[in-house]
C-alpha cells in the first residue's frame, strides 16, 4: 500500500532541497532559479519508530525493514497555473495524483535568493498557491455540476449524489474555501467525491522553512503560518531546509552531536513525515520474527483482513485469523512466548480493527 505526499509551493521556497534531503539523495535539481524542476522526482522515506528497534531486540531478528511514506517534488507553482501559465496544468496533474499536499512556504530573509514576488510573506505565497488550486476546481465542477442536476431531474439516482456532494463543493469554491470542507452525508457520497479528485479536497501539511537560527522554535513568519493551520485544522512544522540538507550528508553517528549543538532533539525530516503519516490518518503494525522485524501501513480503522491483504493480497482472500498481541505486552513481557503464557497473544477475527503497535501474524488458508 503505497501513500504519497506531493511538496508543493512557490518556486525557490525550499522544496527540491527538502526532498533531497528527505530521500537523502541529490535526485531533485536545487536551483536559485524558477522551473528548475520539471518532471515530479519521487522518492520513498522510511518512517522512523523506535518501537521497531525495541521489538527487532526482543525477537533477535537479523534485518530490520520500516514501513515508508513516498514524497513527490513537484515544480513551482506560480499565479495563472490554472490557466496554464509556468507548464501550470502538468503541475496540477502531479498534484492530482498524490494523497496529500506538503506546502513549503518561504519563511526566511536571504537577498541572495530570488523570491517571485520580491518579498517574504508566507501567508501571501500560501493564498497564491491556493488560490490557483481552487481556480482548477472551480473551472472542473462548473462544468459537471449542471450535467449531474439535468440527470438528477431525471430521476438518476448516482447523478442526485455526485449533484449533492459535488455542488456542496461547487457552493464552498465559490465562498474562496477549499473542497476538502465538504461533508459526504453517506458511503455513496465519499466515493463520489473522491472519485472527483479535486486538488483542494486534499489534507494540507504547511512546512515553514526557516533560517538555521530558526530551526529550533520558529520565528515571526512560521508563527503567522501556525496560525493559519490552525484555522484550517490542518498541520504544520517548522524545518530548515538548509540544516536537513547538511544533516543528509552526515554520518549517522555524527548526527545526534551536530542536532544537539543546534538545540535540536530530532531532525525537521523527522517530524514531517510523521506529520504526513498523522495527516493521512495512517497507523502502523507489525510483524516481527527471527528472519526480519518490520513495520507495515494502514489505515486508521482498517479491519485484520485489510491489513492481511497489505503484506499479501492472498492472505485477505484466505484470512482465517490473526494472532495480536499489543505492542505494549510484547514488550513488558519480553516477547510473543511469554505473551502467549500471559494470556496477552489474542485471536481476532474479521471484525477485528487494527491499532497502532499492533504485532501480528496471520493464519490464512
Amino acid at each position: 500500500m503505497g501513500f504519497r505526499c506531493g511538496i508543493v509551493g512557490l518556486p525557490n521556497v525550499g522544496k527540491s532541497t527538502l526532498f533531497n534531503a528527505l530521500t537523502e539523495t541529490a535526485a531533485a535539481q536545487a536551483a536559485n532559479y524558477p522551473f528548475c524542476t520539471i518532471e515530479p522526482n519521487v522518492g520513498n522515506v522510511a518512517v522512523p519508530d523506535p518501537r521497531l528497534d525495541k521489538l527487532a531486540a526482543i525477537a533477535g531478528s537479523a534485518k530490520i525493514i520500516e514501513t515508508q511514506l513516498g514524497f513527490v517534488d513537484i515544480a513551482g507553482l506560480v499565479r495563472g497555473a490554472s490557466k496554464g501559465e509556468g507548464l501550470g496544468n502538468q503541475f496540477l496533474g502531479n498534484i492530482r495524483e498524490v494523497d496529500a499536499i506538503v506546502h513549503v512556504l518561504r519563511c526566511f530573509e536571504n537577498d541572495d535568493i530570488q523570491h517571485v514576488d520580491n518579498k517574504v510573506d508566507p501567508i501571501a505565497d500560501a493564498e497564491t498557491v491556493e488560490t490557483e488550486l481552487m481556480l482548477s476546481d472551480l473551472e472542473s465542477l462548473e462544468k459537471r455540476v449542471p450535467n449531474f442536476q439535468k440527470k438528477a431531474a431525471q430521476g438518476d439516482k448516482e447523478a442526485k449524489a455526485a449533484a449533492s456532494v459535488l455542488g456542496q463543493a461547487l457552493d464552498l469554491l465559490r465562498d474562496g474555501k477549499p473542497a476538502r470542507l465538504t461533508q459526504p452525508k453517506d458511503v455513496d457520497e465519499e466515493r463520489i467525491f473522491g472519485q472527483a479528485q479535486l486538488l483542494t479536497s486534499k489534507p494540507v501539511l504547511y512546512v515553514c522553512n526557516v533560517n538555521e537560527e530558526h530551526a529550533a522554535n520558529g520565528n515571526a513568519f512560521s508563527a503567522r503560518v501556525f496560525e493559519k493551520a490552525r484555522a484550517e485544522g490542518a498541520e504544520a512544522v517548522v524545518v530548515s531546509a538548509a540544516i536537513e540538507a547538511e544533516i543528509a550528508t552526515m554520518p549517522v553517528e555524527d548526527r545526534g552531536e551536530f542536532l544537539a549543538e543546534l538545540g535540536l532533539e530530532e531532525t525537521g525530516l523527522a517530524r514531517v513525515i510523521r506529520a504526513g503519516y498523522k495527516l493521512l490518518h495512517l497507523l502502523t503494525f507489525f510483524t516481527v520474527g527471527p528472519k526480519e522485524a518490520r513495520a507495515w501501513t494502514v489505515h486508521a480503522g482498517a479491519s485484520a483482513p485489510e491489513a492481511a491483504g497489505v503484506i499479501h493480497s492472498d492472505f485477505e482472500k484466505g484470512f482465517i485469523r490473526a494472532e495480536t498481541i499489543a505492542y505494549e505486552d510484547y514488550v513488558a513481557l519480553g516477547g510473543e512466548a511469554r505473551a502467549r503464557e500471559a494470556g496477552k497473544l489474542r485471536a481476532e477475527g474479521k471484525a477485528y480493527v487494527v491499532k497502532d503497535g499492533d504485532v501480528m501474524h496471520f493464519l490464512h488458508s
